[in-house]
């Protein structure tokens, strides 16, 4: 006796699966300029490793004859894949299946989705189009009743944030749980034109007397300016190579250390420009990315986050083939002080470095927290603590290179002076309590008033202070520890995060990252 005839009805069905949600609604997906969610998988998983779990799962109508009469698919496509030759869980709504709002067995393929990613100490990739899983009104025709509601497989995301990469790529609408599902991730993208994130639609926020249409609630413009996702692209295609790119700097799960490539690039590399990068007037702004470009591995940086919080660059990169994090003060906005945003975006990003073991490259220009009352509204103070205890928390290795200002409260929130002063300073360093700019005139107020020639006064005042200023001065008291040559900073950065490498602690951290 064979069970012939029972693969034969296995792959009948696989292929109904195959259909989504019927060539109407295919159609439809395809006209507003998506993929379907079985053709984002081919594009993101290795050609060929996608291994399908559930395929067969969702609800089927059956006949007289106890045959299938009638099947729609699950609202969601999960299984497990290589990516770049590393293994990884993906998950993917499909918005021809009802919009991808729940059904009988999504709860069941989220939930197993993050607690396989979770148990195994491998990332996962979601890509969501809908409100991914979450409730729709036209459910409660088949259970006509209320509740309470809770949140599918909620309690493995959050335990996924401490445990291995999560990628969530927006790639359509995504309102209520599927909104939260793209928040909670370490590396979140949206797609121009295409998706949208936000708690709940123009129907909902109509009701409260906002005419609004989803552009306008949650496009790009709003959710890439604002933190709530980290990368805005112009494509699915450079969503899918964003996520792969991403995941090639960290390890597969906390327990491991993040992944080595052999480097053909020069080490020892120096690069002239970097001589004279910084202005000697103190004042106008350089190109931080220069640097980064200049010290790190050539082409390796990989930008996180770069519309919000724009004080700061914060990104991935390589150093002689080992994954670092980069953190560099931006001076072309407000100078490169530390905003409420900026804050936030330090915390994120010292928190994906510190759950995930990448030591952090710190190129410090911070003339303080932003001054004045916006700021002061934005809650700068309480935010700006916050980044600053991030720091001090962080067990990674931290080094800092400063390169032109470090001021205040900020300014001292380049690593944590209780441990190993590791750090190396450029010539061009410009560093105290406070900017003297409007201090000496405050404090020598009366001296000044009681001169015969105030203005004349003010300048050898100036001239003064302005010597002191000098960062040999300051080397003097051990205070900056290493003054270097801005051409050797590849060199010595490379032999630092070979040195932090050597004493990297993997597992997981006490508290594991929040969203």
């Amino acid at each position: 006796m064979s069970w012939k005839t029972h693969i034969e009805e296995l792959r009948a069905r696989e292929r109904l699966a195959e259909q989504m949600g019927g060539e109407e609604r295919v159609a439809r997906q395809r006209s507003m300029g998506k993929l379907t969610v079985r053709e984002r998988v081919a594009f993101l998983a290795d050609p060929g490793s996608f291994h399908e779990v559930g395929k067969i799962a969702g609800k089927a109508g059956y006949g007289p004859d106890e045959q299938i009469a009638e099947f729609l698919p699950a609202t969601m496509v999960f299984g497990r894949a290589t990516l770049n030759g590393r293994p990884a869980v993906i998950l993917g709504d499909d918005f021809t299946v009802r919009g991808g709002a729940s059904d009988a067995s999504i709860a069941g393929k989220m939930l197993m989705a993050e607690q396989m990613a979770n148990e195994y100490g491998m990332p996962i990739v979601r890509m969501i189009d809908g409100t991914g899983g979450g409730g729709s009104v036209k459910s409660l025709e088949q259970n006509p009743r209320t509740y309470i509601p809770t949140t599918p497989a909620w309690e493995w995301l959050v335990a996924n944030m401490a445990r291995a990469p999560v990628v969530s790529l927006a790639l359509g609408p995504c309102a209520g749980l599927g909104a939260g599902r793209v928040a909670a991730s370490h590396f979140s993208v949206m797609v121009k034109g295409l998706s949208q994130v936000f708690v709940a639609g123009p129907p909902v926020a109509r009701a409260i007397g906002e005419d609004i249409d989803k552009e306008g609630l949650g496009g790009w413009e709003i959710n890439g300016r604002n933190g709530v996702v980290d990368n805005v692209v112009n494509s699915e295609h450079e969503a899918f190579e964003q996520a792969r790119r991403f995941l090639s700097y960290l390890p597969a799960n906390v327990d491991e250390a993040p992944p080595v490539i052999q480097s053909d690039d020069d080490p020892s590399r120096r690069e002239e420009f970097l001589l004279d990068i910084v202005p000697k007037d103190g004042k106008t702004p350089y190109m931080p990315r220069r640097i980064i470009a200049g010290v790190c591995d050539r082409d390796s940086f990989f930008e996180i986050g770069a519309l919000w919080g724009r004080q700061v660059v914060t990104g991935l990169a390589r150093m002689d083939g080992h994954p670092v994090a980069i953190i560099a003060g931006d001076p072309f906005f407000l100078d490169g002080a530390w905003t409420a945003d900026a804050c936030d975006k330090v915390v994120r990003h010292i928190d994906l470095a510190d759950t995930f073991h990448l030591p952090i490259v710190h190129f410090v220009d911070c003339p303080g927290f932003a001054v004045g009352v916006k700021h002061e509204k934005a809650g700068v103070t309480r935010r700006g603590v916050r980044a600053m205890a991030a720091v001090y928390q962080a067990q990674t290795p931290i080094l800092p290179v400063v390169i032109r200002k470090a001021y205040g409260l900020a300014g001292s929130a380049m690593f944590n002076p209780t441990k190993t002063r590791w750090r190396y300073c450029w010539p061009s360093g410009d560093w105290g309590s406070l900017p003297m700019a409007g201090g000496i005139e405050a404090a020598y107020k009366r001296q000044l008033e009681a001169a015969a020639d105030p203005e004349a006064e003010l300048k050898a005042l100036y001239a003064k202070f302005e010597a002191m200023r000098s960062p040999f001065r300051t080397a003097e008291a051990f205070i900056a520890e290493e003054i270097i040559d801005p051409r050797d900073t590849r060199p010595l950065v490379v032999d630092f995060v070979r040195h932090a490498y050597r004493v990297l602690k993997t597992g997981p951290r006490a508290t594991g990252m929040r969203p």
